[in-house]
Formats: C-alpha cells, sequence, structure tokens
C-alpha cells in the first residue's frame, strides 16, 4: 500500500519539476537568442556594415557570460523545486496526519472503546470529519453506556418479583408458609407484575425498533380518556385525588385504541403516584384546526412536587426516575414514560413535559388528525 502522503508529494513535486523544466528551457532559448541578437546590435553599432556573421560574434567572453546565465536558471530551478518537494511533502502530512489519528481512533473504536476524540484544527473537510467522527464516538459511549444500564435495570426490576416468588415457594415447600389463598394470591399478584413488566419491555423494544404493529380503527379520543380516567379512579379515591376532566369537541381519528388507551393510562397512573393526598389532576383535551395540519391535544397535570431541571431531559429515558429509590410506590418499574413516548411517536406524534420544581408538573400528547 502506498501511502497517501507519497502520492500527493510525488503529484505535487511533478507539477513543479515540470513547470521548472519548462521555464529553464524557455528561458533558455530566450536567453540565447536575444542575447545573440543585442551581440549583433553592437557590432552593427560599432562596425557600420550591419553584415551578420552568426557565431563569430560570440567571443569568449559572451560564452563564459552565457554559461553563467545558464547555470545560474539551473541552480534556481532546483532550488525551486526543493522547496516545492518540502512544501508538497507539509502539504501532505497536514492531510494525513489528521487522518491517521482518524484511523487509529477507528481501530480503538472497533475494539470497543468508545471514548475516542480526536482533536484536528485544519479548518477544512478533513476537520469535518473528525467532528463527524467525534460525535459518532460519543454517540457510541452514550448508548453503550445506556444499554449497560439498561440491562442492570433490566436485572434489577426482574429480580425482586423474582425473588418474592422463590422465597414464598421455598417457605412453602419447607412449611414455614402455609398454602393458603392468601399466600397463592400473593404469589399470583408477583406473576401478573412480572408479566405485565415483560410485555412492557418486548412493546417498548418493537416501538424502539419500529417494528411495533398498530391496529388502527376510527376512535374517539375523548371517549378513550374517559374510559381511563375511570380506571384510575380507584387509585385516586385512595389518596382523596380528584381527577377533573374538560374534554372538548374532538374529530374522529385513526388509531390504535388499545395502545393510545395504554398512554393515557401510564400518564395518569404517573401523576396520581406522584400527586399528594388530597391533590387533583386535571386533564384536558383539545383540537387544533390547521387543514392538513390538524391536531389533537390531551394534556395531564398534576399539583405534585414537579420535576427537577436536571431531570427533564431524561424524563422518558428508560427506567429513570427522578426519585433514585427503587420501589414500586415511589418511582413504577420506571418504563412507562417511555412506553408513552414511544407508542405516541409510533402514531406520527409528539409528547412532551412541562414542570417546575414545587409546583407541578404538565405532560402534552399532541397527534396529527390525518
Amino acid at each position: 500500500m502506498i501511502s497517501i502522503t507519497y502520492r500527493i508529494t510525488g503529484l505535487m513535486f511533478l507539477l513543479i519539476a515540470l513547470t521548472v523544466f519548462l521555464l529553464l528551457y524557455l528561458a533558455n532559448q530566450q536567453m540565447s537568442s536575444l542575447f545573440k541578437d543585442y551581440v549583433i546590435n553592437i557590432y552593427e553599432a560599432f562596425n557600420g556594415h550591419g553584415m551578420m556573421i552568426g557565431p563569430m560574434f560570440m567571443g569568449g567572453a559572451e560564452e563564459e557570460f552565457m554559461r553563467s546565465v545558464h547555470n545560474s536558471l539551473i541552480w534556481v530551478g532546483t532550488g525551486i523545486m526543493l522547496i516545492g518537494l518540502a512544501a508538497s511533502y507539509a502539504l501532505a502530512r497536514s492531510i494525513t496526519v489528521p487522518l491517521r489519528k482518524l484511523y487509529a481512533a477507528v481501530r480503538e473504536v472497533e475494539q470497543g472503546k468508545y471514548e475516542q476524540q480526536v482533536e484536528v484544527n485544519s479548518n477544512d473537510e478533513v476537520e469535518l470529519l473528525a467532528k463527524a467522527f467525534n460525535h459518532m464516538a460519543k454517540a457510541l459511549e452514550t448508548n453503550n453506556r445506556q444499554r449497560k444500564q439498561l440491562l442492570a435495570d433490566i436485572a434489577h426490576e426482574l429480580r425482586t418479583p423474582l425473588a418474592v416468588i422463590q422465597g414464598n415457594l421455598e417457605g412453602m415447600l419447607d412449611g414455614v408458609i402455609e398454602r393458603d389463598n392468601e399466600q397463592i394470591s400473593s404469589l399470583y399478584e408477583e406473576t401478573v407484575h412480572l408479566n405485565r413488566l415483560i410485555k412492557d419491555l418486548r412493546d417498548l423494544s418493537l416501538a424502539e425498533a419500529g417494528q411495533l404493529s398498530l391496529e388502527k380503527a376510527p376512535t374517539d379520543v375523548n371517549q378513550l380518556v374517559s374510559r381511563a380516567v375511570n380506571m384510575i379512579k380507584p387509585l385516586a379515591e385512595e389518596k382523596a385525588i380528584d381527577v377533573d376532566c374538560a374534554l372538548q369537541e374532538l374529530p374522529v381519528i385513526e388509531v390504535d385504541a388499545s395502545r393510545m388507551s395504554q398512554v393515557v393510562y401510564n400518564l395518569l397512573t404517573n401523576a396520581v403516584r406522584h400527586t399528594p393526598e388530597s391533590g387533583n389532576i386535571n386533564v384536558k383535551t383539545w383540537a387544533n384546526a390547521q387543514d392538513e395540519f390538524a391536531t389533537i391535544h390531551i394534556s395531564v397535570c398534576d399539583n405534585g412536587p414537579g420535576i427537577a431541571s436536571e431531570d427533564l431531559p431524561h424524563i422518558f429515558d428508560h427506567f429513570y426516575r427522578a426519585d433514585k429509590s427503587r420501589t414500586r410506590a415511589s418511582g413504577g418499574s420506571g418504563i412507562g414514560l417511555a412506553i408513552v413516548k414511544q407508542l405516541v411517536e409510533t402514531h406520527g406524534g409528539t409528547v412532551h413535559v412541562e414542570s417546575e420544581f414545587g409546583f407541578g408538573s404538565c405532560f402534552y400528547v399532541k397527534l396529527p388528525v390525518k
């Protein structure tokens, strides 16, 4: 393999050499012709005959002068070519050195070392390539870190119900725990939670991969929201939370009703979980008619403790909870909002949150009518 440094250097040097040789040749030819004309003119001025006798006018001094001029031109040409060679090599190095750095960094990334960053200050396409590589490396490092965290979180969430089931079964086998309906019911609840968690993880992975199938049908979003509110009311009543609805008339849209019900239910469950006793939750729907860009909006607001500004960018991440404690009461499984985001985006919509720490939170879902 021939290095690109030598290729660029050779090409630039060849161009410079050809240019110098051409200039030297033309200079020598012109110098000889013009000098002879000069000598003839001098001779005619002194002789007055105007006779051209050719080479006899070139004496020893004239020949020595021409040789000196030719030698000077050769030395100048040689110097120009050496300078051109050095300049060509420096130019080639300015291009290939950053590329070699990029190559070394790529090999490190290939081995799983995603923290690589390449410093290039060339203010050209190579610098753009280096910046693109740096962004890619950061994204790979972030994805790798999130993947490890996701695996750890999944293991944590699965370990808890499995440990409960295993411990109760061992107690029953050892005769420490009675095999009554209450214990069996407790085990059944743990298996339901485990099955729901696995199903949510499967739906989340399919949605992120763009492989989640939707069974869309004409749907009245207000009915969907009302059903979700009715489902959540028993949990809200346990904390004496008022759930107020303000549902405006909406057009019928094509959505997967079960998936959108899950979106609204997850938002309501999250609101109930973070709303203090005797608090309130407001649910609203409205339409924004703009011809083919018409949208339907759903908002779920609570008067809970709110979300800190440093937590807002991560609120839809997998297993992320502002409350870092790993209890279901305080944070659930940690994938409810991630599922909301993926399901809404799968429907072509968007979801975002607005919150001020200490003053509650509002989640907004926007769905396209067409």
